[in-house]
């Protein structure tokens, strides 16, 4: 049986409002018992965040969903011509924030789309790799010849939790902080850390007639959690032997006073495992795909945090797959940790440069702590 060649014909984004600095945030956020953020300046300091996006207005009033941030990018794959909306044959959509449990954050995002057929969607679930994986289902659709071009999405609207009434009653850890950087991985970390947004690709059997565009040479990916106890996790609680009780199991007093629908991470076991985890399957698909570092021309990690950056490129050289900065594409400066939307993000940015040569290879790497899973994929420019 014969396979499809499959590339990424377009990429889009969508940014709710205008970008938000770090003096503003907590205009959009509110204040923790009224009171400026104490930890914020150490927080963002690791960081290297600059600026963010939220769909809230400054009074933290809702000002879009998820879903509709999510149709808005795919309308731009199309210039926001409606009647092109109608070549679309799948629909696959990514998230870690759906604006509701129940229906699937695709079937909402479709709902957004009037302008559509009545096609096939799909909804991963997870963190920061529930984009790849959208990506890789579309992938997988097209190359197989099941359908001849799919949209993938991955996007967040994190703001909502972020709110200050979701913290008011957790206590700031200013000195641990000052010791010790992974403790500001835990709950008031990530009001500082995530950003709302969404990006979209355009996946087709045929490559661009005129311009670049992105072959995808193959997509992988590893979960540890047969090894490995949750690390991040939201709408539960962890116990003393490492397992989460989920939000089903508590009162509705006990949801609201123990914050659990509030974000939340295990930063020890982030500090000791997030990177040496994620180099362990990148240096076995160097070998098995017969890859060499000079050969990547750009490297996209997707980081939560700049801290992580020079951990990862010890980890390259560990590894003896070193890639030098000089190859890295990363805007987590600009545009915040926006989870499962970060990757596509990397890749729009590069698609729309003048930077491309047809030939250059695109290496993607996407952590998720959750519960230690990672994404890897290649493309090439052609």
């Amino acid at each position: 049986m014969s396979f499809n060649e499959v590339y990424i014909t377009g990429t889009s984004c969508y940014f709710p409002n205008d970008p938000v600095s770090n003096d503003e945030m907590e205009e959009f956020l509110g204040f923790i018992n009224k009171s400026p953020s104490k930890s914020k300046r150490i927080v963002l300091r690791n960081n290297g965040i600059k600026r963010r996006f939220y769909a809230l207005t400054r009074q933290g009033k809702p000002t879009h969903t998820n879903a509709q941030m999510t149709a808005e990018a795919i309308r731009g794959l199309f210039n926001h011509d409606s009647s092109k909306l109608k070549s679309i044959e799948l629909l696959a959509c990514g998230t870690s924030s759906p604006d509701q449990m129940m229906p699937s954050h695709a079937v909402m995002v479709h709902g957004e789309l009037p302008e559509t057929n009545a096609i096939e969607v799909v909804s991963p679930s997870g963190v920061c790799c529930a984009g790849m994986h959208a990506f890789k289902y579309a992938y997988l659709c097209v190359k197989t010849g099941d359908v001849n071009n799919a949209v993938a999405t991955g996007s967040e609207r994190f703001s909502g939790v972020l709110r200050s009434e979701i913290f008011e009653d957790e206590a700031q850890k200013l000195r641990q902080l000052e010791e010790n950087p992974y403790i500001g991985f835990e709950k008031e970390f990530l009001r500082w850390m995530l950003s709302d947004g969404a990006a979209a690709f355009l996946i087709s059997n045929k490559k661009n007639e005129n311009g670049f565009s992105f072959r995808v040479e193959w997509i992988d990916g590893v979960s540890y959690a047969n090894a490995m106890e949750a690390c991040m996790y939201m709408g539960s609680e962890k116990m003393k032997d490492g397992s989460l009780k989920g939000f089903m199991d508590f009162s509705p007093e006990e949801l609201i006073s123990k914050s659990v629908f509030s974000i939340k991470q295990d930063v020890k076991l982030l500090g000791e495992n997030i990177v040496p985890l994620g180099g362990l399957k990148l240096k076995a698909l160097f070998e098995e795909k017969n890859l060499k570092p000079e050969e990547v021309d750009y490297f996209l990690p997707h980081m939560s945090s700049e801290f992580f950056k020079s951990k990862i490129y010890e980890q390259l050289q560990k590894n003896e797959t070193p890639i030098p900065y000089d190859k890295w594409v990363v805007n987590l400066d600009s545009l915040g940790n926006v989870g499962a939307g970060s990757v596509y993000f990397m890749v729009d940015e590069l698609f729309k440069s003048n930077k491309l040569k047809k030939g250059q290879k695109i290496l993607l790497l996407v952590p998720e702590s959750s519960r230690f899973s990672y994404m890897y994929a290649l493309l090439t420019v052609c």
